[in-house]
């Protein structure tokens, strides 16, 4: 065999579980999420695991053709309460597709955001930064956003290029360019409006997200010295999928762990 062949061996649900907890423990998610495991048992035998950013019903097909009995993403399957589960709806379809095919489903959502190597800290892995703490810290060390600093400034057009060419982006959206170098640089995956207050507070002169809404690309400073930039909610959080494969694979080096061919599950499409 190869050292690029899988040697299968069974597994448990709580094994997989396990390994993501260690990094991004259930316990620090935030209040209204529902990250974990949201369909199967934690004894439930595992052979193979596909890993993806939704669980979407085409992801769940390509879990069962791969043959794969447990799901990873980063947003849950299952978010809030569910009053009927129908194959007309996204979610109820990939619930049922799923329990049918006896697949378990697991989600590190706000766990894996409020870590430092997390969905933030990926982003910042991403631009290059260096001394990178968490934004909006908590007790343990944990939280919301990080901050860094890149070694040479950049004006607010080469920021602009530079986070479009990292990010692979055909485009963003941007506040009123900032008027001062810019070198200390913050941000939050996903949704990270609620963070802007804290990142100017904090001396960012930039800060990036994704949803950032209109009313929002008013907050400027009467200096100018600080701007917001939407990258977009998958863009920002798509890095994640690699850091649980990798951790999975760190923990279990012959497990049979796969991204999903079919990883983009952007719902919004640009022309």
């Amino acid at each position: 065999m190869s050292a690029n062949q899988w040697i299968l061996y069974n597994m448990y649900v709580k094994d997989i579980t396990g390994a993501i907890e260690e990094f991004a423990p259930l316990g620090i998610q935030e209040n209204w999420d529902n990250s974990g495991l949201c369909i199967g048992s934690p004894s439930a035998e595992v052979t193979s695991v596909t890993i993806g950013l939704d669980c979407t019903p085409e992801l769940v097909d390509e879990a069962i053709r791969t043959g794969s009995d447990m799901i990873v993403t980063h947003h849950p399957l299952i978010f809030s309460g569910l009053k009927k589960i129908s194959p007309d709806d996204p979610v109820g379809l990939a619930v049922i597709k799923a329990i049918r095919a006896g697949i378990n489903v697991y989600a590190a959502h706000t766990n894996a955001d409020k870590v430092l190597s997390g969905v933030s800290g990926a982003m910042a892995e991403r631009l290059g930064l260096g001394n990178v703490r968490i934004l909006d810290e908590e007790d343990g060390g944990v939280g919301l956003g990080v901050i860094g600093e890149w070694a040479e400034p950049k004006t607010a057009g080469e920021a602009v290029a530079f986070v479009k060419e990292r990010f692979g982006l055909k485009s963003l959206r941007t506040s009123r360019p900032a008027d001062v170098p810019i070198s200390r640089v913050a941000m939050c995956g996903g949704a990270g409006s609620s963070l802007i207050g804290k990142a100017r507070s904090a001396g960012a002169q930039l800060y990036l997200c994704g949803d950032v809404s209109y009313h929002h690309f008013f907050m400027q400073t009467v200096k100018n010295d600080f701007m917001i930039m939407d990258i977009g909610h998958y863009e920002s959080e798509r890095d994640i999928v690699e850091t649980l494969f990798s951790l999975i694979k760190k923990k279990f080096p012959n497990f049979a762990v796969r991204i999903a061919d079919n990883s983009n599950s952007n719902p919004i499409y640009y022309f």
